[in-house]
């Protein structure tokens, strides 16, 4: 085998990828794109771990049942508070814990979801809200792009209810874009991971067989690329100031002429920057 393949092979053995699944059927689109992936990866020679939330019966309530022994403040019950020193002492409940650590081995998370209410299923969203907790997976110093997990890869793989044209700059969902930064730059930046772009299968509900044929086809061939993909953009930390957290003035000075902003959430008052969460390099 030529030097460089045995290079690249070595590289791929020693990722490790975890898959959190949120579909309740095996007979799902959801759960064919899950399968892809696992088989694509593992013949990379990837270690791949799947969390199938419905499966576990994942509790989604974040809630002082999450701690075991007595919480700090029950009269004033603060959850990020009480998980954190919980996590620091390891008091976590052992569901959290379980998934904490296949987190911290993992190089790069996929989280394979419906889309509910342009967001994700409530026991994945249960699944942030528990797992990612304060000291875990941040800190008031360790965020963004100085983030704990800024040496992990993460993605939303997920599939619509609406077409595609639906969810455009002039359709009647609005842009995808704008939809994808509560999660890809609210969650998944927010605690460091170096965010691939997303997999989206439109509307494979109302596609023929044959599209939806096509959809797991390309992202089989996406799969033999995956980890080797470049991140989204997103604004480092040190653009803003350490007060109030606002664009520094020589940032937004340098950028006052562009025809667009920086990004769908730090938009300069100026028109959104295409595909900026769907595509790397936008």
């Amino acid at each position: 085998m030529d030097e460089t393949l045995e290079l690249v092979a070595e590289v791929l053995a020693a990722k490790k990828v975890l898959i959190v699944y949120a579909h309740q059927s095996s007979g799902s689109f959801n759960a064919a794109a899950k399968d892809a992936a696992v088989k694509a990866l593992t013949a990379q020679g990837c270690t791949v771990d799947v969390s199938d939330l419905y499966a576990m019966n994942f509790k989604a309530t974040a809630t002082a049942e999450d701690i075991k022994g007595d919480v700090k403040d029950a009269e004033h019950f603060r959850y990020l508070k009480e998980t954190q020193q919980a996590w620091e002492e390891g008091r976590l409940s052992d569901d959290i814990t379980k998934e904490q650590t296949k987190v911290t081995e993992a190089d790069l998370i996929i989280f394979q979801f419906p889309m509910y209410w342009f967001s994700v299923p409530g026991i994945l969203k249960g699944w942030f809200d528990r797992v990612l907790t304060s000291g875990f997976a941040f800190s008031q110093d360790k965020r963004y792009s100085l983030g704990i997990f800024k040496d992990k890869q993460a993605m939303l793989s997920f599939t619509t209810g609406s077409l595609e044209s639906m969810f455009s700059p002039t359709g009647i969902n609005g842009d995808m874009n704008v939809t994808l930064w509560p999660l890809q730059n609210g969650i998944l930046h927010y605690c460091g991971f170096q965010v691939l772009a997303p997999q989206i299968f439109w509307a494979p509900s109302c596609a023929s067989p044959e599209a939806r044929t096509s959809m797991l086809e390309g992202w089989r061939t996406r799969l033999q690329g995956l980890l080797e993909e470049k991140p989204l953009s997103f604004i480092p930390l040190d653009s803003f100031d350490e007060k109030g957290f606002q664009l520094k003035p020589d940032v937004h000075e340098k950028h006052a002429s562009k025809e667009f902003g920086l990004t769908v959430g730090i938009h300069l008052g100026k028109r959104l920057p295409p595909h900026s969460q769907m595509k790397a390099g936008c």
